[in-house]
């Protein structure tokens, strides 16, 4: 999937930046064990500027996946386990007491989210409405209101983790925000010695530190790219209008904000 959506037309400039891309997925996939497509569409999400909600049970490597991809391109990351108790201090930062002495609500979020190029929040939809209706804002516009302030945050791509799409009609708002879904179950038992191979290599020596094969600025470069190409033609708009009208007449929700950033 991704090695087709990569070929589609690139510069001779921007061909070696695109297989590093390649490249990445690759890795993943020889470091982790059956997790194909929720490389491939991280690797899509990353690409297209979205945002990709990983559904599926604790231990199934996902926070190591988003780990281990933000390494290999060199991007700030801040990873975070969200409970009801959490408080949007410890993803945003703490106040700032000076200068809210000096009358000014402000908050130090260095090495946190509002400086992160790559985020994971596991059990996201766990988080109180504090945090929720911050990260509305974060995921739609990339922007952050604290205060009187509204603060630009250079997030390349969000990838969150949950046991199960909400029931809470109060969170569907969040929901729409993640224009890919992806299942990340246990492995199948066809892969099951592989898995056992590679987990206790790992006991045994650790995780092996890997290179970066992108930088965030090179990832940042094609992103603007692909906008730039985003002008499709009229039969492809066609096909793709029927394919979304499909989707709806079976039941299924897709909001006009997904129907537009799908076709990235």
């Amino acid at each position: 999937m991704v090695d087709r959506a990569l070929a589609a037309g690139p510069t001779p400039r921007s061909l070696p930046t695109l297989l590093r891309l390649q490249q990445i997925g690759r890795t993943l996939s020889q470091n982790f064990c059956d997790k194909a497509e929720v490389i491939q569409l991280m690797l899509l999400s990353a690409l297209a500027g979205e945002h990709l909600l990983i559904l599926g049970p604790p231990g199934t490597a996902k926070s190591a996946l988003v780990s281990q991809f933000s390494q290999l391109i060199s991007a700030r990351y801040f990873e975070y386990l969200l409970t009801r108790f959490s408080e949007p201090g410890e993803i945003l930062g703490p106040l700032d007491v000076q200068a809210f002495r000096e009358g000014v609500y402000r908050r130090r979020g260095e090495r946190l989210l509002p400086t992160a190029e790559v985020v994971f929040l596991d059990e996201i939809f766990k988080a109180n409405s504090a945090i929720l209706n911050s990260l509305l804002s974060l995921l739609n516009e990339r922007r952050l209101h604290i205060g009187s302030e509204r603060i630009d945050v250079p997030l390349l791509a969000l990838f969150a983790a949950s046991n199960e799409l909400p029931s809470d009609e109060s969170l569907e708002a969040l929901l729409d925000r993640f224009v890919l879904r992806v299942s990340c179950q246990n492995v199948q038992g066809y892969h099951f010695h592989d898995l056992i191979g590679r987990g206790l290599d790992l006991e045994q020596g650790g995780a092996a530190p890997v290179a970066p094969l992108l930088t965030s600025d090179e990832l940042r470069s094609l992103q603007a790219a692909l906008r730039r190409e985003l002008r499709p033609p009229e039969a492809l708009l066609a096909t793709y209008r029927d394919l979304i009208f499909q989707i709806r007449g079976e039941g299924i929700a897709l909001s006009d904000r997904r129907a537009v950033r799908l076709l990235k």
